[in-house]
């Protein structure tokens, strides 16, 4: 399947694409709102939730912004390349859960990512408030799975 074929399919079956797709195809994270699907050789995930995707979009606009400078970017207005965008979509989701829940501070996986944003802002009212020195530090931190080498047996 061509590229700008794969892509008109995809959109046509997915009208509204999750904004943490990368996390959780990544088996990162899961959302309660999350719907998988199989496109050709290529899996996706849709959103079943205006409301929450809304707020998704409102986040990771905002953990985008604030880790620009980490990630050795003078500005970020859209997805980032693959492995920054996992490691922005994933690391800021568990930063924010260990700063809604201390127990779950060493957590490798984000269990519901709607449910993490709600609480969030009936913590801090206000993405604008949430701790985002405290998620790029997770963020700068966070290590996605190894790249497998090519030709080595």
């Amino acid at each position: 399947m061509e590229e700008d074929e794969y892509r008109s399919t995809y959109h046509e079956i997915n009208e509204r694409r999750c904004i943490f797709e990368k996390s959780i195809n990544s088996r990162r994270s899961t959302c309660e709102h999350g719907r998988r699907f199989n496109l050709a050789d290529r899996e996706g995930v849709a959103c079943s939730s205006e409301a929450g995707n809304a707020r998704c979009q409102v986040f990771i606009d905002l953990i985008r912004k604030n880790a620009s400078f980490a990630l050795q970017q003078l500005h970020i207005d859209g997805p980032l390349p693959h492995a920054k965008e996992v490691k922005v979509q994933t690391g800021g989701l568990l930063g924010l859960q260990a700063q809604l829940y201390p127990d779950k501070k060493d957590a490798g996986q984000v269990e519901n990512i709607a449910g993490i944003l709600r609480d969030a802002q009936d913590r801090y009212g206000d993405f604008e408030h949430l701790p985002f020195t405290e998620l790029v530090k997770t963020i700068v931190r966070f290590e996605g799975r190894n790249k497998r080498r090519r030709g080595r047996r």
